[in-house]
């Protein structure tokens, strides 16, 4: 007799094969010469979908439940670090982080925190949104990571931690950067969503952060559909993310677990609020003023199965960057952007620098439905959301990136032939130039 997982899996293949187009959201599928090339999407087959339908069929709670609490052990495990808690997305993963770390460290309102200038609003909303003060860090031309002498130059008695960001997943000089973290006391937080995998000196690069997150978007290395991950080796920092992610709670029970008699904790009933001497169910008493940013316990079971090829998702990745990166370096004025000595990036895309016509460039890849992308925001300052914190002008490297940088996708959708097709089309640029 066949399992679940098996039947369900047998009826997918069976629609399939009866001509229904299932998973249109899967992106390059089928792909033909012609059809457009997009730059990343879910590297999914049908075993996320079979997990996700059989999650919805046997899974004892809707929100997260038993599936997002394997996952989180899962995680935590293959990514080295003891504890994580699974949240809605990316943006939320970084909200309740450094959310924790305020609490837990005692940071003031006012404390600062250094940011690259270049990057991504994620990064940076969540230190003002809870009350600190990021401080602005350019990037240096070399790598497009943020200059790490201006760094250190930025360091107050103020001064809490700073939150890293490697663009695209590309390691800057981490020797240097854990130097300056080390000898100044202040706490290095990773913004892990662009580099998932990525390593120095053969260790990934979070193994020295107080805390970090990663996004599970469907261009990121791994998706959940949406989601988001806080990892951490202190294990009070993930109760306190996780009572943020769950509306305050002061404590909580995994998923249809909090129908046991008295939790998971065996301390469901005791006495929980200060001043009232009669037994509190803890579901309702809240210690923090948090958030409702819980995923859904199916995203825990497609979690489970994209960590199964996270390996292979790292291999590609590394693989298509060095066939785009011979590709466009072919073209008078344009610069690849280079992995360190020590580094082993696990690509995000592919950064390249052009120095002629940028807008031309992309528009003729556009053209031949090659898709590209910004160096995201570019100099964050220039936004109009961000405008009155400090003068965009302050930092001229970040104000060029959206002259001159753009990025190709590197992703395991994007497969031999899109690659052959994308360098058929970078020869006719290059040659009617």
């Amino acid at each position: 007799m066949y399992s679940l997982n098996e039947q369900v899996g047998n009826f997918i293949l069976a629609l399939e094969k009866q001509g229904y187009d299932l998973f249109p959201y899967l992106p390059n599928r089928d792909w033909k010469e012609g059809d457009p090339i997009y730059y990343s999407g879910p590297y999914w087959d049908d075993q996320e979908p079979t997990a996700a339908i059989t999650a919805l069929l046997t899974g004892k709670w809707l929100p997260a439940g038993e599936n997002v609490n394997k996952f989180e052990r899962a995680f935590s495990k293959q990514f080295e670090f003891d504890y994580s808690v699974m949240v809605n997305s990316g943006s939320s993963a970084n909200l309740v982080m450094i959310a924790a770390l305020k609490k837990y460290f005692d940071w003031k309102d006012g404390d600062e925190i250094l940011v690259c200038a270049c990057g991504f609003p994620t990064t940076i909303n969540p230190i003002i949104q809870n009350g600190l003060k990021p401080v602005f860090v350019d990037i240096n031309e070399d790598d497009l990571n943020w200059d790490l002498d201006q760094l250190e130059s930025k360091i107050t008695d103020r001064t809490v931690a700073a939150f890293s960001s490697p663009v695209l997943g590309n390691p800057y000089d981490f020797d240097k950067f854990l130097d300056i973290v080390d000898r100044h006391g202040i706490k290095y937080i990773a913004d892990n969503c662009d580099s998932l995998g990525s390593k120095w000196r053969g260790e990934l690069l979070t193994k020295q952060a107080v805390a970090a997150s990663c996004s599970f978007y469907p261009a990121h290395h791994i998706c959940t559909i949406e989601g988001g991950m806080v990892s951490s080796n202190i294990e009070e920092v993930i109760q306190i993310a996780r009572s943020f992610a769950w509306w305050g709670r002061g404590c909580y029970c995994v998923g249809a677990q909090n129908k046991l008699p008295n939790g998971v904790c065996g301390q469901r009933f005791d006495r929980w609020l200060e001043g009232y001497d009669k037994d509190v169910d803890h579901k309702y008493v809240f210690g923090v003023q948090g958030y409702n940013l819980k995923p859904a316990d199916l995203q825990g079971s497609i979690g489970l199965v994209q960590l199964t090829k996270q390996d292979e998702i790292h291999r590609i990745r590394r693989l298509n960057k060095t066939r785009l990166h011979e590709i466009f370096s072919k073209i008078d004025g344009a610069r690849v952007i280079e992995e360190k000595e020590h580094a082993e990036t696990s690509w995000f895309g592919v950064p390249i620098v052009y120095e002629g016509n940028k807008t031309q460039l992309v528009k003729y890849l556009e053209d031949n439905k090659i898709q590209t992308r910004n160096y995201f925001a570019g100099n964050i300052l220039m936004h109009p959301a961000y405008r009155g914190l400090e003068p965009y002008g302050n930092y001229p490297n970040s104000c060029k990136v959206l002259d001159n940088v753009f990025f190709l996708g590197c992703s395991p959708v994007v497969t031999d032939p899109m690659i052959d097709y994308i360098e058929e089309v970078v020869t006719k640029f290059k040659n009617e130039l």
